[in-house]
């Protein structure tokens, strides 16, 4: 955060402040943060608007949770990066610096929260559904489907927005010259453990369980010729594990941050603690842009759904009449689905004409 002056801070302190209470961490980094921002905004909004958009086509097609779990994700980065990185940080930077009136900045502070808190718990539901539909394929079927998904999103975008309500006092921590108080403790321990330690433990846990089951059933099924549901299961399993692991190693170090300025050195007293918090945030920020490279990695569908879309084209994900997926396909792997229609073609009975030999 760059280093203006608060004009409704320097308001309140009185003539009695000596010149070391007034001394204030410098950002070393001086416009770079800006440049970042401004950058990562210009990129990372179009490229989640795109797959915004391809997700809806995709999941009103195929009619799958599992887009609409997507879409729900992407959703929550694109409102991250508005309240965020645009309001938060941008305009916070340039605008909000000067003399507004304090329930404005709280009011964007409880906004910024209950979307970071809604990007990343949309993940949540995507990882239990992966969970669901790997290990318990016969549940998965009777339990997963698009009215029950949307039902789940809802409630999880409703939970996120309560969640950032308490968060309407939380303290600057670039500019607060006080040491952190009771109700910043109380706020600092909330907000690491709803953004960060509890989605993390459920992102642990469900993947260790899924790693576990294709581990058994890879030895229990060994790969036939002309079949290969190994490669699938790895490919959709290689995304699930790509979006919670990069949101874990990315959401690190500002969570580390964070506590580090509760209890040892405050982010207004010491610029190193002042600069790790400002690259914390800036890969932490990373997060809301990264996906839509993931999916064009394992997804074959969704490739080419973003290419009709970038060329104006109506959608041609399927050529010719619509085929049907077996329960079984639909259940294990709906994201990577780049070898179901040859599985399909093998496995469709032959026509009269083809099956009478020849006289």
């Amino acid at each position: 955060m760059i280093d203006w002056t608060n004009a409704t801070a320097s308001s309140r302190q009185g003539p009695g402040l000596q010149p070391a209470e007034l001394q204030k961490s410098k950002c070393v980094l001086g416009f770079i943060p800006v440049i970042y921002y401004s950058v990562l905004l210009c990129v990372g909004l179009p490229v989640n608007i795109l797959t915004a958009v391809a997700l809806c086509r995709l999941a009103s097609r195929t009619k799958k949770a599992l887009y609409y779990y997507l879409l729900a994700v992407t959703g929550s980065d694109i409102l991250s990066q508005l309240f965020i990185i645009f309001v938060g940080f941008l305009l916070e930077t340039a605008v909000f610096h000067r003399d507004v009136p304090a329930a404005l900045l709280q009011s964007v502070s409880a906004a910024e929260f209950a979307a970071n808190h809604a990007s990343i718990w949309s993940t949540v539901p995507l990882t239990v559904d992966r969970y669901v539909a790997l290990c318990h394929p016969l549940l998965h079927r009777q339990i997963s489907y698009p009215a029950r998904a949307r039902r789940i999103i809802a409630s999880v975008l409703a939970l996120a927005l309560a969640s950032g309500v308490p968060f309407f006092w939380w303290s600057d921590m670039w500019r607060n010259s006080h040491p952190p108080t009771a109700l910043d403790s109380v706020l600092i321990w909330t907000h690491v453990t709803i953004i960060y330690f509890l989605p993390c433990s459920i992102f642990f846990v469900l993947n260790s369980l899924i790693i576990h089951t294709l581990r058994v059933r890879k030895r229990r099924q060994p790969c036939q010729k002309g079949h290969r549901p190994a490669q699938r299961l790895g490919k959709t399993t290689a995304m699930l594990l790509a979006i919670t692991s990069v949101f874990s190693v990315l959401w690190a170090p500002r969570t580390a941050v964070v506590i580090y300025h509760l209890y040892v050195s405050s982010v207004h007293s010491d610029w190193r603690v002042h600069l790790a918090y400002d690259l914390s945030n800036m890969l932490a920020m990373l997060n809301t842009a990264v996906n839509f490279f993931l999916y064009c990695f394992v997804s074959k569908p969704f490739r080419n759904v973003v290419r009709d879309v970038v060329l104006l084209r109506r959608w041609s994900l399927y050529s010719g009449p619509r085929q049907h997926q077996s329960p079984n396909n639909n259940s294990i792997s709906s994201l990577y689905s780049g070898n179901n229609k040859r599985s399909q073609r093998d496995s469709t009975p032959l026509s009269p004409h083809r099956a009478r030999k020849p006289s």
